[in-house]
C-alpha cells in the first residue's frame, strides 16, 4: 500500500527525486503568504526552497488559503511537503518541496490569519490572491469601497476577510504591540504591483485609521516584482505521476514548466532570504521587466487563449500546433516588443522565441480556457496599455485591436456551434447584460467599449481603433471565427 508523503516517508522516496536540502524540521516561520494555490507552490515556495538549502535561516512559509480548505486538508496532513513535477519536452522530474509548514484555511479558523501575520517572527506577508480579489481601483489609486473584498471590511476592520483587510489589520496589531512591520510583497500580475497595493493599503487604512496610514506609510516596505512560470491546473495525471516517480501518494501535488523567472526590487523593512539561490534576480525598478512580461507573455497569453478556445484547441499546446493561430501569436509577441524600451541584460527577439517554444511545450497540458478567465480583469495591463500608446503615436494597432475582437467575441458566451459556456469573470453579469440583446457587431462593440472603467476613453476616442475592433469582430460573427483567423493570419504573411 502506497504511504502518504511525509517527513517520515522522505526517507523511503528513490534517490531520482530531489528532496528538501535542508530539515523542513528545523526551520522557524519567517513569511505568510496568501493565497497558496499551484503558481505560488510552483514558484516563490520553490525559490524558498532553494534559498533555505543554501542560506538556511527562519524563512519558511505558513500559508493562509482565504476561501477554500481543500489545500489545508491536502497539505497539512503531508506536513506541507508536496511533489512539483517540472515537464519539459525531454521528459518529467520530480522533487519534493519543504519550504511550506501549516496551511491556515481562514475560513474554518478566522483569527489564524491574522495571528500569524502579527506573529513577531513573521517579516514578510506575500500574497498571489488573483488580479480580481484585492479589490484596487487602478485608474483612481486607492481601493473600490463597494467591491465584495473591500466593503465589508471597511464595515467591521477588525474581522476583515479580504487581502487588504487582512494587511491593515495586521499591521494595525503590530504598531499596537510595539512590533516592526512585515514587508508586503506582492505577486500577483498587475502593473508596479508593489506600488498599486501600496495605494490600496494606504486608501483603506486612512478611511478607517488616518495615523495607522502614516505608520505604514513610513514604516512599510511594498517592493514590486515580475514573476514567471507557466502552471497549469493539476489532474488526475498529476497526481499519478507523482505517485509513481516519489512511491507516496500526494493529494498537493503540482506540475509546471522547466522556467522560472523572479525579478524583485530589493527594499525590505526586516530582511529577505537568500532567493538568489533559487534563480532570483533583485533589481532597483521592476517595471521594465514587468512591462516585458506583461506584453509579451501574458498578453499574447490572452489572445490565444480566446482565439484558441473559439477555435476549438483545449490546451495552449494546440494552438501552437495550428500553423494560423502561431503566426498570429508571433505577430502579437513582434507588435508587443515594438511597444517596449530596449531592456538591459534582455533581448526582446530571443525571449519571444523563448515564449514560442515555451508555449509549445508538448509536456505542459495549460487550457486556454483557464487562461481566459477574469478578462476584465487582464486586459487593462496586457493589451489596452500598450494599444493606447501605439494610439497616440499613431502606430499600428490592428494586433491588439484583433485580440480584443476575439475577447468580444468570447465575451458573448458560446461557440460557433452554438455550445454556451460560462466566461468566468468578476463582471460576468454586467458582461452578459451589456450584449444581451445582440445587434450588430458595431453595436456589440460599442456595448464592450462602454463597460465602466474598462477601456481607455482615449483609446476608444480614436476611429482607428474602433474601426478595427468592429471589422474584426463582425469577420468572427459572419464568416466564423476559423475563416476569420485564416483571413487574419493571411494578413501576416
Amino acid at each position: 500500500m502506497t504511504s502518504r508523503l511525509s517527513r517520515a516517508s522522505l526517507g523511503s522516496i528513490p534517490a531520482t527525486v530531489r528532496r528538501p536540502g535542508f530539515d523542513p524540521a528545523g526551520a522557524g516561520h519567517g513569511i505568510v503568504h496568501l493565497g497558496v494555490g499551484a503558481f505560488h507552490r510552483a514558484h516563490q515556495a520553490v525559490c524558498t526552497d532553494d534559498a533555505l538549502a543554501a542560506a538556511g535561516g527562519d524563512w519558511r512559509i505558513q500559508g493562509v488559503s482565504p476561501r477554500s480548505t481543500d489545500i489545508a486538508d491536502a497539505l497539512n496532513p503531508q506536513d506541507g511537503l508536496y511533489t512539483l513535477l517540472i515537464r519539459g519536452p525531454e521528459g518529467t522530474e520530480a522533487r519534493i518541496v519543504g519550504s511550506l509548514g501549516r496551511v491556515i484555511a481562514a475560513a474554518r479558523e478566522p483569527g489564524a490569519a491574522l495571528a500569524a501575520m502579527s506573529d513577531p517572527a513573521t517579516r514578510i506577508v506575500s500574497l498571489t490572491v488573483t488580479e480580481k480579489a484585492y479589490g484596487l481601483d487602478r485608474a483612481g489609486g486607492g481601493v473600490l469601497q463597494g467591491h465584495p473584498a473591500i466593503a465589508p471590511d471597511l464595515q467591521s476592520p477588525r474581522q476583515p476577510k479580504g487581502a487588504i483587510g487582512l494587511l491593515v489589520e495586521a499591521l494595525r496589531r503590530r504598531r499596537q504591540q510595539g512590533l516592526d512591520p512585515f514587508t508586503v510583497l506582492c505577486c500577483d500580475n498587475l502593473p508596479e504591483n508593489g506600488t498599486l497595493l501600496r495605494a490600496g493599503v494606504l486608501d483603506f487604512a486612512g478611511r478607517t485609521d488616518p495615523a495607522l496610514a502614516r505608520w505604514i506609510e513610513a514604516r512599510v516596505a511594498f517592493p514590486s516584482t515580475m514573476v514567471d512560470r507557466i502552471t497549469p491546473a493539476a489532474t488526475p495525471a498529476t497526481l499519478a505521476d507523482a505517485a509513481r516517480l516519489t512511491g507516496c501518494e500526494d493529494q498537493a501535488a503540482i506540475e509546471t514548466e522547466p522556467f522560472s523567472q523572479w525579478v524583485i526590487e530589493d527594499r525590505f523593512t526586516a530582511g529577505r532570504p537568500a532567493w538568489e539561490a533559487g534563480g532570483a534576480i533583485f533589481v532597483d525598478d521592476v517595471a521594465a521587466y514587468e512591462r516585458m512580461k506583461l506584453r509579451m507573455l501574458n498578453g499574447t497569453h490572452s489572445m490565444l487563449a480566446y482565439a484558441g478556445f473559439l477555435a476549438g484547441h483545449r490546451y495552449v499546446r494546440d494552438v501552437m500546433g495550428d500553423p494560423v493561430l502561431a503566426r498570429l501569436v508571433r505577430r502579437q509577441l513582434a507588435a508587443a516588443t515594438g511597444t517596449l524600451p530596449p531592456l538591459a541584460g534582455i533581448d526582446l527577439g530571443d525571449y519571444a522565441a523563448a515564449l514560442c517554444q515555451r508555449f509549445a511545450n508538448p509536456a505542459i497540458g495549460h487550457e486556454t480556457r483557464q487562461i481566459a478567465t477574469d478578462g476584465t480583469e487582464k486586459l487593462p495591463q496586457r493589451l489596452l496599455a500598450p494599444a493606447l500608446e501605439l494610439s497616440r503615436r499613431g502606430g499600428d494597432l490592428r494586433p491588439f485591436a484583433f485580440a480584443v475582437a476575439a475577447w468580444m467575441r468570447y465575451a458573448l458566451g458560446r461557440t460557433d456551434a452554438g455550445d454556451a459556456y460560462a466566461l468566468r469573470d468578476p463582471r460576468e453579469a454586467e458582461i452578459r447584460a451589456a450584449v444581451a440583446g445582440g445587434g450588430t457587431p458595431a453595436t456589440i462593440a460599442r456595448a464592450l467599449h462602454g463597460l465602466k472603467g474598462l477601456f481607455p476613453p482615449e483609446l476608444v476616442a480614436d476611429p482607428a481603433w474602433t474601426s478595427a475592433v468592429e471589422s474584426i469582430l463582425a469577420g468572427m460573427l459572419g464568416r466564423g471565427v476559423a475563416t476569420a483567423l485564416a483571413e487574419e493570419a493571411a494578413r501576416t504573411a
